[in-house]
């Protein structure tokens, strides 16, 4: 069992529906959802591309998968985060915008936020006494090899490469691409998510979720509200 601090959409923001919708399952509910169709493919190619952040579930990662340490129980995290959560106040992101990183498809913020990058650290070191260290499987899963000494350093650290300094926010929606398939269906997603993501997303709490067994999809167990806020 492996637990993730993340940023989720809230449930009432239109980028919440349309993108679970988009990826094919609502992690809160478990519910499998229909896929739009995208012209130019076909349901079960767009299934397959967007097979691992369906899994992962809609989300932008604060405190990336880790196993509970031997002496922590789940009870326990959720404490730390209701605590951590009541003493923080809420924001909004900069707008966000479909683009590509790293070769895949993901929605990143247009500017830098501080508040938000100064979040991410802080989630990276709160809940690190409750991560047992990575075994040997979690850590070829990483592929050290093909990361720099820094990267290599975060992993030995805190269990991810992207951490601090190499944060880097997204919300993964197409993983699997090559530059025909992005130069195919990027301008559509644009279209897509348009008109969600002229509302801000607001930060007003993090949220939990639960990978029950190897490979099973990740799912919503609670949202942790920041202080004043109303997440449900």
């Amino acid at each position: 069992m492996r637990y993730a601090v993340y940023f989720s959409p809230a449930a009432s923001h239109p980028l919440w529906a349309l993108g679970n919708r988009w990826l094919g399952r609502d992690p809160d509910t478990g519910d499998v959802l229909i896929q739009p169709g995208v012209p130019g493919f076909t349901p079960v190619e767009v299934a397959t591309f967007t097979a691992a952040p369906r899994r992962y579930g809609l989300h932008a990662t604060l405190k990336a998968p880790f196993r509970l340490a031997e002496v922590c129980k789940e009870s326990d995290l959720a404490g730390r985060l209701t605590e951590f959560s009541s003493a923080r106040q809420s924001f909004d992101l900069p707008l966000l915008e479909v683009t590509v990183l790293d070769g895949f498809i993901a929605l990143q913020m247009r500017q830098p936020s501080a508040e938000l990058h100064a979040l991410a650290d802080a989630c990276v070191t709160e809940f690190d006494d409750f991560r047992a260290p990575p075994d040997a499987a979690e850590l070829a899963r990483r592929r050290p090899e093909t990361l720099g000494a820094k990267a290599r350093m975060h992993i030995a650290n805190w269990g991810y490469p992207h951490v601090f300094e190499d944060f880097r926010f997204h919300i993964t929606l197409f993983q699997v691409t090559t530059p025909d398939l992005r130069a195919r269906l990027l301008p559509w997603l644009v279209d897509h998510f348009s008109s969600a993501l002229l509302q801000p997303c607001r930060v007003d709490g993090l949220a939990l979720y639960v990978e029950p067994f190897p490979q099973a999809p990740f799912r919503l167990v609670r949202r942790f509200p920041f202080a004043g806020s109303s997440v449900a």
